[in-house]
C-alpha cells in the first residue's frame, strides 16, 4: 500500500511560537535589545536545512562547525573544503543515522572529530542553573555556538509532549480530583493513542544505548584484565621460579624477562588453560619458567571479568509515565483545586527522596520536555 503524501506540519502553537508571527518578531527584538542574539547572526549566516529526515543532528552539527569557521581538511565539493551532512560519518555510519537518526553521545563524537572545542551538558551530571550560567557567561564574551536538541526522530513524541503539557494540565482543573487515586486514574487513562508507540521509541533507544555502554563497559574491563595480567605475570615466574628451586624466601631476589601471557584453547571437552611464562635470571644463571594461571568461577552468559557484570530492564509503558510525570514542571500541578490532594500530589512527585537511578532517568526526561 503506497504512503499518504505529507506536505507540512501546523506549529503547535501554543507552547511554540512561530519565528514570523507578531510574538516571535517581539520576543527576537527584545532579544537583539537585551544583547543576547549575538550567536544568532553567525549561525544564520550558515544556516542548513536537513537533506534527509533524520539527519536533524547531522544538519545542526554541519551548521555550527561552518560558523565557527573550522576546516574540515578535506574538500566538499570542487574546491571547496565546507562541512556537509554527508561528511560527518566518522562516529556512526550515515545509512544508520538515516534510519535511526543519531544520539546526544554521538553527536558530541563527531563535534570532537570535526576539531571542534565541546562542553556537554547532560542532565545527569548537571543542572538546568549550571546550563544557565554558561549561556550567561557566554553571551557576554564570545558569541556561543549552542545545539540544543529535541527528538525528530519519531512523531509520537509531540503527541506525548503536547499531551504532557497542555492537556495533563487541563485535565487536573477538573472538579473529578477528589483524591490521589483519581488524579493518577485520569492521567493514565487519557493518553494519546500513540502512546504505546512512544514507548516502543523508548525501549529500542534505550536498549541501543544500553548496548553501546555495555560493550564499552565490557571493552575496558578486558583491557583491565588484560592488563593486570601482564603486570602480574614477572611476579607469578619469580614466584614459580622460588618454589621450582625450594628458595621461596623474600631474601632470594630474582630477575624476570620476556614475560607473556598465553590463551590455549580447550581440547576434547577441556577447559581453557592460561599459562605465564617467562626467563628467571638470578646470580646463577636463567630458568625458562612456565606456569599456570588458577581458573577462577566466572559468569559465562555476559561479559564479566570478576564482578563487573551487570543486567539492565527495559521500561514499561507504566515506567516510562511515571518518569515522564516526577520530570513535569512543578506548577503543572497547580491546577488542582482540592488544597490537601495538591499537597499529597506535591509530595509524591517530589524527586528529593528518590533513589540515584531514577533521578537520572526524570533528569533525562527534563530536557526532553
Amino acid at each position: 500500500m503506497a504512503m499518504a503524501g505529507l506536505y507540512r506540519r501546523i506549529l503547535p502553537s501554543p507552547p511554540a511560537i512561530d519565528f514570523a508571527s507578531s510574538e516571535g518578531k517581539k520576543l527576537f527584538t527584545e532579544a537583539i535589545h537585551n544583547g543576547t542574539m549575538e550567536g544568532f547572526f553567525k549561525l544564520i549566516s550558515y544556516f542548513q536545512t536537513q537533506s534527509e529526515p533524520a539527519y536533524c543532528g547531522l544538519a545542526s552539527l554541519s551548521m555550527v562547525l561552518n560558523a565557527l569557521a573550522i576546516d574540515p581538511g578535506r574538500k566538499w565539493k570542487g574546491p571547496w573544503r565546507w562541512f556537509d551532512e554527508n561528511m560527518l560519518d566518522c562516529c556512526e555510519p550515515l545509512e544508520k543515522v538515516k534510519d535511526k537518526g543519531i544520539s546526544f553521545g554521538k553527536v558530541i563524537c563527531l563535534a570532537h572529530c570535526a576539531g571542534a572545542d565541546v562542553e556537554a551538558f547532560r542532565t545527569n551530571q548537571s543542572t538546568i542553573d549550571d546550563f544557565r550560567k554558561f549561556m550567561l557567561v557566554s553571551r557576554r564574551q564570545r558569541a556561543p555556538s549552542l545545539l540544543y536538541t529535541l527528538s525528530c526522530k519519531h512523531e509520537s513524541w509531540i503527541t506525548t509532549a503536547k499531551y504532557l503539557m497542555d492537556d495533563v494540565p487541563m485535565l487536573l482543573s477538573s472538579d473529578n480530583m477528589t483524591d490521589v487515586k483519581s488524579v493518577l486514574s485520569t492521567v493514565f487513562t487519557s493518553l494519546p493513542s500513540d502512546f504505546a508507540e512512544f514507548i516502543k521509541w523508548v525501549a529500542e533507544i534505550r536498549r541501543k544505548e544500553d548496548g553501546d555502554q555495555k560493550t564499552l563497559f565490557c571493552m575496558k574491563q578486558t583491557s583491565t584484565h588484560q592488563d593486570n595480567l601482564s603486570n602480574i605475570a614477572a611476579t607469578v615466574c619469580c614466584q614459580g621460579a622460588g618454589i621450582l628451586t625450594g628458595k621461596s624466601s623474600s631474601s632470594d631476589r630474582f630477575c624476570c624477562r620476556e614475560t607473556c601471557v598465553s590463551c590455549y584453547g580447550a581440547i576434547n571437552g577441556d577447559k581453557p588453560v592460561t599459562v605465564v611464562s617467562g626467563t628467571v635470571v638470578n646470580g646463577n644463571g636463567e630458568q625458562g619458567v612456565d606456569m599456570l594461571v588458577p581458573l577462577s568461577q566466572t559468569d559465562h552468559n555476559g561479559c564479566s571479568f570478576g564482578s563487573c557484570s551487570h543486567s539492565g530492564m527495559h521500561p514499561a509503558s507504566n515506567d516510562v509515565l511515571t518518569a515522564l510525570l516526577l520530570a513535569l514542571p512543578p506548577e503543572t500541578w497547580s491546577r488542582i483545586k482540592d488544597e490537601m490532594v495538591l499537597e499529597e500530589i506535591s509530595g509524591l512527585v517530589s524527586t528529593e527522596s528518590l533513589p540515584t537511578l531514577l533521578q537520572e532517568e526524570v533528569h533525562m526526561f527534563i530536557l526532553l520536555i
